[in-house]
């Protein structure tokens, strides 16, 4: 009986679509050979006979397995327990909301998702007391770089605030204590986040939880994950023990316990330094003050010759880099640093550009890490608050063009852990009756397969591959979000099946 983890031997009459189908003379079906976690052989159908379990696609198109580049697994998993405030019209509206909100097993109140720079009133300390009284109540921003508290709250977590509200580090910091629930309850979590993930083709992401993950998922693990691929990523307050831990990107973290249906899963990741702030927070680093502020040009949260200098420990240590750099002015900084540094890796959000600076990304060899989604979540916000910029806002195609590798990414719980709504995104480039935001900066299909995927349906590689009900090359904005998913094979298992 084929179930989820049987190793496949064949999918039978498939049409191979996305990367990988220009190495065939046609568009008729073909049967996948896979063998030791790779693809043995692509062959017209019948033409070779299968050796163990065999998956028939009926037709149905395959494409390599999807890749989300910039996740925070353990937040995206616990969003599920949190109260969705993307929708909250308004700071009022968001405070009242949780007035009604059980509290959590360890007494707290937590919601998240709101975008309040879209607000007619700003967040205040005394709005959010009046409706929530003496439980602790957190309040994160969509993008994480704010959480509003109640009085409760700042006293349980030792802050202060006059407007209740802490910005960047400081909210970092609540967000991972939020974050530090009891192991095995998180580790739940994050496994069946996990099988979600699988059910829209997703074989591999790239870690940024803020926490040391060199242990958390082997332990994950251990416990019965086994849906994708894993890069980890490492942060500067714990850069010094990766060092001295062995810690080099690429390298595999397992042991000899480790279940044979996880082998090869869970490898070290980058360095991961924020540079700068978030567009709704207006702490983006940029050239132009914000219209609303006049005198609030962003913020630098690391300092060029401060984040040199933490690339090139990295880098002398076998870590490649992943800044975080959203207004231009961070942009700028970050590849001086990875200019002076030698440093490898991306810049992830690249969300404001100089014009200048595309060249200098190109050659330098450092990789866009984008999340499409945002240009249209952020499309509103962008029109407010970055209308003085004369940077280029949300690029894709200008990134391509100028010869910058490209992935895509989410950014979970920011927006959805689903690669379909980032490609529909990037194709589109809206995502309601509007009509494309900047549509010059669209993707084709093609290219936004390549961006969401790390392999090619072909003979050697990975045997990472999606079986898809519909062709994607052929489907609209709306049919790429809701692309039915049949069947998702890691390394010639079966992760999900329809």
């Amino acid at each position: 009986m084929i179930d989820r983890g049987t190793p496949i031997s064949m999918i039978r009459a498939a049409r191979i679509a996305g990367p990988g189908q220009e190495y065939l003379i046609d568009d008729e079906p073909v049967d996948i050979h896979l063998a030791d976690g790779r693809i043995a052989a692509i062959a017209p159908t019948g033409a070779l006979r299968a050796a163990g379990e065999v998956w028939d696609a009926d037709g149905s198109w395959v494409i390599p397995g999807l890749w989300d580049n910039h996740v925070h697994s353990v937040q995206w998993a616990l969003a599920a327990e949190r109260v969705a405030l993307g929708d909250a019209v308004s700071a009022q509206d968001a405070a009242s909301r949780m007035a009604a909100v059980a509290p959590l097993p360890d007494g707290r109140r937590v919601g998240a998702g709101y975008r309040d720079a879209l607000w007619p009133d700003a967040p205040t300390l005394a709005a959010l007391d009046a409706t929530t009284g003496a439980t602790p109540t957190y309040l994160i921003n969509a993008d994480v770089h704010s959480v509003w508290l109640n009085s409760a709250a700042l006293a349980r977590e030792g802050y202060h605030g006059d407007d209740g509200v802490l910005r960047e580090e400081d909210a970092f910091e609540i967000s991972r204590r939020l974050n530090a629930v009891d192991p095995v309850h998180g580790d739940r979590a994050v496994i069946a986040a996990g099988e979600r993930a699988a059910k829209r083709g997703v074989t591999g992401l790239v870690d940024f939880d803020m926490a040391w993950n060199a242990d958390a998922w082997p332990r994950r693990v251990a416990a019965g994950f086994a849906s994708h691929r894993v890069e980890f990523a490492v942060y500067p307050f714990d850069l010094e023990r990766a060092i001295s831990a062995g810690l080099r990107t690429g390298d595999l973290r397992e042991s000899p316990e480790t279940p044979d249906a996880a082998r090869g899963l869970i490898r070290v990741g980058p360095l991961k330094v924020i540079s700068d702030g978030s567009l709704g927070t207006r702490t983006a680093a940029c050239s132009h003050a914000y219209p609303d502020d006049p005198g609030n040009f962003g913020v630098l949260t690391v300092p060029t010759d401060e984040l040199i200098a933490l690339l090139a420990r990295a880098t002398g240590a076998g870590l490649d880099a992943a800044v975080h750099a959203i207004g231009d002015r961070a942009a700028t900084s970050a590849l001086d640093a990875f200019g002076v540094s030698g440093a490898t890796g991306t810049i992830e959000h690249a969300q404001l550009l100089r014009h200048a600076d595309l060249a200098r990304f190109a050659r330098l060899g450092v990789v866009a890490s984008v999340q499409p989604q945002h240009a249209l979540d952020d499309r509103d916000l962008a029109a407010r608050l970055w209308a003085p910029q004369d940077a280029l806002g949300y690029p894709l195609a200008s990134l391509r063009a100028a010869g910058i590798e490209v992935r895509f990414g989410s950014d979970a719980p920011v927006a959805p852990l689903d690669p379909w709504r980032g490609i529909a995104a990037a194709v589109a480039r809206t995502d309601d009756d509007r009509a494309p935001w900047h549509p010059e900066e669209r993707f084709s299909i093609d290219q936004a397969l390549r961006a969401s995927t790390r392999s090619e349906v072909r003979p050697g590689a990975v045997a990472d591959l999606v079986v898809c009900a519909r062709d994607p090359r052929l489907a609209d904005a709306d049919e790429l979000r809701g692309m039915p998913v049949e069947a998702t094979i890691l390394g010639g298992r079966l992760s999900h099946l329809t």
